[in-house]
């Protein structure tokens, strides 16, 4: 079950990101009965979440919080039921980055939604290898739900 919570005074299409969730966990093979949390915040308590858990100044645009350190499934057996996370995402930062890569801000959030449940399910990019292997999946992911809208 993915619960959208939009803490913000942007106007968000809650409905968009539960399909989106739906699409993605799908796709990684994972119950879609985890619990995931998307939560829309402001600069301010993004800032105060990026310098308590990473020690880093100003907001960021996306993180998240594993709870069951959940890994993706296979077609043969799914992720089991539990609780995925908490993704925070900080339209403020999105409007930015979606203004300078010339492209919507409802498409930087679906963006920033599935690379935070990319994170929940284990994947990261410190290393280059892991940097290609999570961003190919992400883009690979948004595509194929853009496509279906």
């Amino acid at each position: 079950m993915t619960e959208v919570i939009n803490e913000t005074t942007y106007d968000i299409d809650c409905h968009e990101f539960v399909l989106l969730a739906d699409h993605v966990l799908t796709a990684m093979h994972v119950s879609t009965a985890v619990e995931l949390n998307i939560v829309f915040i402001e600069p301010q308590p993004m800032e105060e979440l990026h310098v308590r858990w990473l020690d880093l100044p100003g907001p960021t645009d996306v993180m998240s919080f594993p709870m069951d350190e959940l890994q993706p499934g296979t077609p043969e057996k799914l992720t089991p039921a539990g609780t995925l996370g908490d993704i925070c995402i900080c339209p403020h930062v999105a409007e930015k980055q979606a203004a300078e890569a010339g492209h919507s801000i409802a498409e930087e959030m679906l963006m920033l939604a599935t690379h935070g449940m990319l994170h929940l399910l284990g994947y990261d990019h410190a290393e280059e290898a892991e940097r290609e292997e999570m961003f190919t999946l992400q883009r690979k992911l948004l595509l194929t739900f853009l496509a279906t809208r």
